[in-house]
């Protein structure tokens, strides 16, 4: 069975990432295994100068990984950032879920944040027609043609994926 996904997209400072660190650990105390993939529009480095992970990329390793007792992480170079569906498939087999922030053009299921100071038009709603978007977290009332969810409640946006992604879920 595939290993099921929902992105989380909105305008800058609508507080994604916020949001899926208060969902996250409500799935997993439910039991899941959640993994979570973010997108960095902007360059960013995880391989600091003077390190010894550093010093291997830097002498020509596609592929670099460093681990310990506790945790790995994978510097892979690439032309251009891989499809999110990519990542899931061969990074994300040991996980029920996977949390992903961004990667709007994606064929994820999408929930889409909303808030009423930013008053910027709905990224799916607006911009495309993305058939992809399950629902909008907001914290304000919007005539939508997809579930409305209060973005202040993410216990509540956790149960919303549990029935719709995970439980009868697309992908």
């Amino acid at each position: 069975m595939a290993v099921k996904a929902v992105a989380f997209l909105g305008r800058s400072g609508t507080g994604k990432t916020t949001l899926i660190e208060k969902v996250l650990p409500e799935l997993a105390t439910r039991g899941y295994r959640v993994g979570a993939i973010k997108h960095d529009a902007h360059r960013f480095d995880i391989d600091h100068q003077g390190k010894d992970s550093h010093r291997l990329t830097a002498a020509g390793a596609a592929t670099m990984v460093i681990t310990s007792s506790e945790k790995l992480a994978l510097v892979k170079k690439h032309a251009k950032s891989p499809p999110a569906e990519e990542l899931i498939d061969q990074y994300f087999r040991d996980v029920d879920l996977v949390l992903v922030e961004g990667f709007r053009k994606s064929g994820l299921p999408k929930i889409e944040l909303f808030r009423k100071e930013k008053n910027d038009p709905l990224i799916c709603r607006g911009e495309i027609d993305d058939p992809m978007l399950v629902a909008v977290a907001s914290d304000a009332p919007l005539d939508i043609d997809v579930p409305l969810l209060d973005l202040n409640a993410p216990v509540n946006i956790a149960d919303f994926i549990e029935e719709k992604i995970l439980k009868h879920g697309a992908r």
